[in-house]
């Protein structure tokens, strides 16, 4: 009589770690978005509208086309956006002065003063979800992700 033999168990991933730690990631990311989305619904900003314009902030002049390079979104997503922030007031656009093609972007005082409100709730925010943790484990999961980042091709 001959013995049956049990099955191989197929190797399934969340049985490894590192899959348990990418689904904690991942959480992670869409708690925070949604978390952000909700800090900002007083200032009628939503994220993307938010990171467009801590860029503008921090990098005035960009063109539509630089911002969708440093936020890594397709230009139409910026030109989407762009009217709402203009229509309130919050973002301008100038003429490049040496080529009449692109238009560089800056914000308002209205943007800037809306942006430092922004800046201070998201900052409590970050204060709320890296509290529990020392600077250095800041640090460390900092340089984890930017690992992932780079390892996946992005900049």
């Amino acid at each position: 009589m001959n013995e049956m033999q049990e099955p191989s168990k197929p190797h399934l991933p969340w049985d490894n770690p590192r899959f348990r730690n990418w689904v904690a990631v991942a959480k992670a990311a869409h708690a925070v978005e949604r978390a952000i989305a909700e800090a900002m619904k007083p200032l009628d900003l939503k994220p993307a509208q938010l990171d467009m314009m801590m860029n503008i902030h921090r990098h005035p002049g960009l063109s539509q086309q630089e911002l969708a390079e440093r936020l890594i979104v397709g230009r139409s997503n910026i030109t989407m956006l762009m009217p709402g922030l203009m229509a309130r007031g919050l973002v301008s656009r100038e003429i490049d002065a040496k080529d009449k093609r692109i238009q560089r972007l800056a914000l308002t005082q209205d943007g800037t003063a809306l942006l430092m409100q922004a800046l201070e709730l998201y900052s409590e925010l970050i204060d709320k979800a890296m509290g529990a943790s020392t600077p250095e484990q800041c640090d460390m999961v900092g340089a984890q992700m930017m690992k992932m980042v780079e390892l996946l091709g992005q900049k």
